[in-house]
């Protein structure tokens, strides 16, 4: 497994666009890495977390709705079901909220931290955060569901974005914006 920092990848790090390598058996250090990414979840106030936020490149996503933490591996949507649309934040696109319409509810296969099969059904806020953590395995983020009218409206705070340098720090508003952080 790569070894990385503890900081939140942002936009446009090339790492946020790979899509997630599986994992073919869990180690000490998936089950480290996932509580890691828990602490760096919570630190950041948000609600999720995928592992190429982190920079690793492994199919790993963290989410806490407040009704308990899912340290999972390997995970895929097998079938959804209604739709419903959400004001959605992202960790790594700090500053930027876009509505995006996703299933209301889904089931989900996946493998626990001790590389356990797992079968879950989500809905409401959990479906839509399972769902935008997916697509950080999949390489695609908030932003990619902006329509054109959106898109110009969060040019400026793009920009902004792709003109970071990989050491600035994000702020402490832009972590806690009272957005759905994800």
């Amino acid at each position: 497994m790569e070894e990385t920092e503890s900081k939140i990848r942002v936009f446009p790090e090339t790492i946020l666009r790979k899509k997630a390598r599986p994992i073919e058996q869990v180690t000490q250090v998936h089950r480290d890495t996932l509580s890691k990414m828990a602490r760096i979840m919570y630190d950041a106030s948000g609600i999720g977390l995928a592992a190429s936020q982190i920079g690793i490149n492994e199919s790993m996503i963290v989410i806490d709705i407040g009704q308990g933490l899912y340290k999972l591996i390997n995970v895929r949507i097998i079938k959804k079901r209604g739709s419903q649309a959400m004001e959605e934040g992202c960790l790594s696109v700090p500053g930027i909220s876009i509505k995006v319409k996703r299933a209301k509810k889904i089931w989900v296969k996946a493998q626990d931290d001790s590389g356990k099969d797992v079968d879950l059904e989500a809905e409401g806020l959990l479906a839509c955060v399972f769902q935008h953590e997916v697509d950080h395995l999949n390489g695609k983020l908030i932003i990619d569901y902006a329509s054109f009218l959106e898109k110009l409206k969060i040019k400026k705070a793009i920009e902004g974005l792709k003109n970071r340098t990989s050491d600035d720090k994000l702020s402490e508003s832009e972590t806690k914006s009272g957005k759905l952080q994800l």
